[in-house]
């Protein structure tokens, strides 16, 4: 069995579809982000960058229970002990690796960045949100050259794939049109049909994300300011 703490958020929804896909039996453990529980101490000894998900699998590689914080490794980790979607050959599995890097590195920094400045920052700042939001129409246009050369990011359906789908699903607040990208669209909904995929954007699915409109002290506690001001 495996905990899996998270929120309904792309990085959350990262490893609920995976964990769907291969089929591991695990609990959900909520961690409301908007009421600070990120900043538990129990949950910080499991996670001390306070961001989730994390995972704790209670049958870890000796038998006993094994934690991994940040989404990238947790994917890396369920490929390994599950045998999926990471190839065994090295090639294949460096291409993985690359684009789950370039999801981690890239992709999902800077359309988070462009969500906080198109939708989150508590005034508008022209500079920031032309910024990202060009710099969002960046990356879906490499994501958009590359899958017009390949069906998914590695060739085969692969964790890049799992880490980059959930954060092209809020194109709109990024200031894109999906079909400006027509292989990104293709893959997009190819993805978007699985039903493993779909029971993976289910978790907590009564539960919301950041709201737009969310009170300073709720701002506060998600952008980290409160923590901030406590050193």
């Amino acid at each position: 069995m495996i905990d899996l703490y998270t929120w309904p958020t792309p990085n959350g929804f990262k490893v609920s579809i995976m964990l769907e896909e291969i089929g591991l039996p695990y609990t959900v453990i909520p961690v409301d982000i908007n009421a600070g529980d990120q900043f538990d101490p129990a949950y910080l000894a499991l996670n001390p960058n306070n961001k989730m998900p994390t995972i704790v699998d209670h049958d870890g590689p000796d038998g006993q229970p094994y934690t991994v914080f940040e989404s990238g490794a947790i994917l890396m980790y369920l490929a390994e002990k599950s045998g999926m979607f990471m190839p065994v050959n090295i090639a294949g599995r460096y291409t993985v690796v690359e684009w789950l890097m370039f999801q981690m590195g890239g992709l999902g920094p800077m359309l988070g960045q462009a969500h906080h400045f198109r939708s989150y920052a508590p005034e508008p700042i022209p500079y920031a949100i032309d910024r990202y939001t060009n710099e969002a129409a960046r990356l879906y246009g490499v994501l958009d050259r590359r899958l017009g050369e390949v069906d998914y990011l590695a060739g085969e359906y692969s964790i890049a794939d799992i880490a980059s789908f959930p954060w092209i699903r809020p194109y709109k607040r990024q200031g894109q049109v999906l079909d400006d990208y027509p292989n990104v669209k293709r893959w997009f909904e190819a993805i978007d049909a699985r039903p493993a995929v779909k029971r993976g954007l289910d978790v907590l699915a009564d539960r919301k994300g950041p709201a737009r409109d969310m009170d300073e002290k709720t701002r506060s506690v998600l952008f980290g300011e409160a923590q901030y001001a406590r050193r």
